[in-house]
């Protein structure tokens, strides 16, 4: 199992819901946060807890429906000459449910896709020649289980695409220690998911926080949380190190 302390992370979506989980749950294994919100003020609540827990940590804006934002927060990101050794894309948005789905805008599909697959691709795209540099890295990618759904089609779409180009992508890193794979954190209680989830938050942990620990230089597998609650760290670890093939995009 990778041990994480006094590595860096970044994790987007980390003001709230999974993604704060997700940074309290790295920063207690000593892991360096670099937290990404929608703005700065966003990640005040969770900076300060994880730097309570003894780590180091900073914290970035960026609102990812404006990719010129992204492309600055990646500079902004260099300019701390850190070396990124995770990243966790937790950062997501369902924009809409749509009972007449027929009438579904154009705008539905664009502002998904540029937040739930375009920013987390470039985010991993600027990082990765780095880490293959180093030879080390973790790259997790947050997808969703949602299918048959078309009252979410932007959502479910964006997230079908995220899914697509990551696996591509990972296959070819597969058998270095450049490990790029996916989570599926389940239907939680969050701004995303709504009040009527089945699922609270902490139902996904460690499952999101997996694809960081595993250590069998294996990539293009879908940890979904649910599989994993309840689990300590070690035992989640081992369970995924030995029973998740390839994700080959069929329904679990």
């Amino acid at each position: 199992m990778v041990n994480v302390k006094g590595k860096w992370a970044l994790i987007t979506g980390a003001a709230r819901g999974i993604g704060h989980g997700a940074a309290l749950f790295m920063a207690e294994r000593g892991c360096n946060l670099i937290l990404q919100g929608r703005t700065k003020d966003h990640c005040t609540k969770v900076l300060e807890e994880v730097k309570a827990l003894g780590v180091d940590a900073v914290a970035v804006g960026a609102e990812f429906s404006d990719l010129s934002q992204v492309d600055a927060m990646l500079k902004e990101i260099d300019g701390l000459n850190i070396n990124v050794d995770i990243i966790l894309n937790n950062a997501g948005i369902q924009i809409a449910y749509r009972n007449e789905y027929l009438k579904t805008p154009a705008s539905d599909y664009e502002e998904s896709f540029k937040i739930n697959t375009i920013a987390p691709m470039m985010i991993l795209y600027h990082f990765l020649p780095g880490m293959q540099e180093r030879g080390f890295g973790r790259i997790v990618n947050t997808t969703s289980g949602i299918r048959l759904e078309p009252e979410q089609a932007g959502y479910s779409a964006s997230k079908a695409a995220l899914d697509k180009v990551t696996m591509d992508l990972a296959s070819k890193v597969e058998g270095t220690d450049v490990c790029i794979n996916i989570t599926d954190p389940g239907w939680c209680r969050t701004d995303l998911g709504g009040p009527h989830a089945p699922n609270d938050p902490s139902s996904s942990l460690p499952g999101v926080c997996i694809g960081a620990f595993i250590d069998d230089k294996k990539s293009g597998r879908n940890f979904s949380a649910g599989h994993f609650y309840g689990m300590t760290l070690e035992e989640a670890v081992a369970k995924a190190e030995n029973n998740f093939p390839m994700y080959t995009g069929s329904i679990a």
